[in-house]
């Protein structure tokens, strides 16, 4: 039963820090400066292709790592990671969840966008942070990471950066061939791309110690 009970807490952290996520992706989409990386792709294909919402185009696109991480990892991949199709159909509806609850922040010059951006990005990388500290199931997008950081043996923090630049440059061709011109791609994408992986470090400097006793406490 005591077993049963931290399986259940520490699922119940994965869902708050999906919802946490979400909430910083919705937060990019309304700062209007360019989605987070990890939104790019799903926010364009949304724009381009609107029989589906940006939650929707979230789960088809992360179904899509999902199959990246079984090619890097092919034996080694573990079956349970199939189970992120699940969390990333939790998170692909909580993104369009939360940008429903948010329908009303509409920042209206250029400073509080800014503002709100870098916000979503605080966000956004706390959820991260709290999602890998859970060790149950991440989202194929770290996943993919976490693949390619056991593959060639490098640290998540500077994986991530590579991966985030390079949804933006695909996010970018997208928009251009689906709209003509770049649409949720702009300066506050490339600011998500590089600021991530430093800010997800920044918590594991300041306040991982006081998030491993907490998870500590289920082991």
């Amino acid at each position: 039963m005591k077993n049963q009970y931290k399986i259940i807490y520490r699922y119940s952290l994965l869902l708050v820090a999906l919802f946490i996520m979400a909430l910083g992706v919705s937060l990019s989409i309304k700062a209007n400066l360019g989605t987070s990386p990890i939104s790019c792709i799903p926010y364009v294909l949304s724009l381009g292709l609107t029989q589906l919402t940006v939650g929707e185009w979230t789960i088809i696109f992360n179904i899509l790592l999902i199959i990246g991480q079984i090619l890097i990892l092919q034996k080694d991949f573990e079956k349970k990671q199939l189970l992120q199709s699940l969390v990333v159909i939790a998170f692909g509806y909580f993104t369009d969840l939360n940008l429903w609850i948010i329908n009303g922040i509409n920042p209206t010059n250029y400073i509080n966008q800014w503002i709100l951006c870098i916000i979503s990005c605080f966000v956004l990388a706390f959820g991260i942070f709290i999602e890998i500290k859970t060790e149950t199931l991440v989202l194929p997008g770290e996943g993919f990471i976490l693949a390619i950081s056991k593959r060639f043996k490098k640290e998540f923090s500077k994986i991530k950066p590579i991966s985030d630049s390079t949804m933006v440059i695909i996010g970018a061709i997208l928009s251009i061939y689906f709209l003509g011109q770049l649409v949720g791609v702009r300066e506050g994408t490339i600011f998500s791309a590089i600021i991530l992986g430093f800010i997800i470090q920044f918590y594991n400097r300041t306040i991982e110690s006081q998030v491993n006793k907490i998870f500590s406490k289920i082991k």
